[in-house]
Formats: structure tokens, sequence, C-alpha cells
């Protein structure tokens, strides 16, 4: 197998489409972990939101607007792969999540071609090294998602060499598996 370069890139307006496009994916990924919560499946137009408000991928496309409109607290990063775009990430710091928290992965997703070869874990390291600080992530605690509850267990115990906390917890987005832990000094929670 050919030896593969990985980039993690902050983006801008200008490429707010290539995450775009790649999020309907994104969303249909997560609805398998979830069932049939109405939030997690497709609206009366086929859309993966909550409402009939959103009738097309356009109507999706306008609301994710939000990451590329404050630059000093939301921050949209493209996962690339030998130069193709391979997955995403959205972190977010106050007032768009807890004060108590200085980083937030918010989102995190990989295409299926790119998977199972350590691809996420180094994009996943590379995000954390950008920002020091107190940071919080959160899984689904399904039984559905057995396989992204491990990815985050392994990602976050190599980076911190196994210093975080990790807990089940109530979130306003339900029941989560929390993971939390600080790179602030280099030495992790």
């Amino acid at each position: 197998m050919n030896p593969v370069n990985i980039q993690v890139e902050l983006t801008d307006q200008k490429q707010a489409y290539i995450i775009k496009n790649m999020y309907p994916l994104y969303l249909h990924d997560l609805s398998g972990h979830y069932g049939l919560q109405e939030e997690h499946r497709p609206n009366e137009h086929g859309i993966f939101e909550v409402g009939s408000e959103y009738r097309t991928l356009q109507d999706q496309y306008d609301v994710q607007n939000i990451w590329w409109g404050d630059p000093e607290h939301l921050y949209p990063f493209l996962i690339k792969v030998s130069g193709m775009p391979a997955g995403f990430a959205f972190v977010a710091t106050p007032p768009y999540c807890r004060q108590d928290i200085d980083y937030f992965m918010h989102e995190f997703f990989l295409l299926q071609p790119f998977r199972g070869l350590g691809l996420a874990e180094q994009a996943a390291a590379a995000i954390f090294e950008r920002f020091r600080g107190k940071w919080a992530l959160f899984t689904n605690v399904a039984e559905k998602n057995k396989v992204g509850q491990h990815f985050w267990r392994k990602t976050v115990a190599h980076y911190t060499e196994g210093n975080y906390r990790e807990s089940l917890g109530a979130t306003a987005d339900g029941d989560k598996m929390v993971f939390q832990f600080s790179n602030l000094t280099g030495k992790h929670i």
C-alpha cells in the first residue's frame, strides 16, 4: 500500500461547500446509531433534519453557514487524504459549548473509504494539537455505536497517554459517553 498523506486544514467560506457536500453522508451514518428517533431520520422531504422547513439540501447548507460566521469561536476543519476530501471536523469554543471547557469536538466524520487505516485518529490528534486547553467530546451510548465508542476511547487514550476522564452523562443532546482531557501543559488530566 502506498504511504498516505493526511492533511487537516481550517477552512473558510470558499471551501465550505466541500464540507457541506459530505454533511448529508455524515447524518446518514449517524442515523444508523439512533434508529427511528425523529432527529436522526429523514423528514418528509428526505433531508436528515428535524422539521419540514428543510426541503432541500440547500436549506440544510444555509443552516451550516454558522460554522464559517464566527472564526474566533468556531473552527471548521477539512480532512484530506493525499489531497482528496476525506472528512471534516467542527470544533467549538464558548459560547457555543459549555463554559467549563475550552474546546469541544462538535462533529467529526471520515468517509467510508478512508476508515480502518488509522487516519481518523491521526486527524483527531492533529486537531487536538492545534488547540491547547480543556477538551470535551461526546459520543452516542447506544449499542449500535460500539465502533464509535471504541474509536474515541482508543483515540483519546493514545493521545493523552491514558490521562482522561470518561463518563456517562446527560447532555443537551441526550445521554452520551463523555470524554474530557486537558492538553494545556502537555500533561493531560
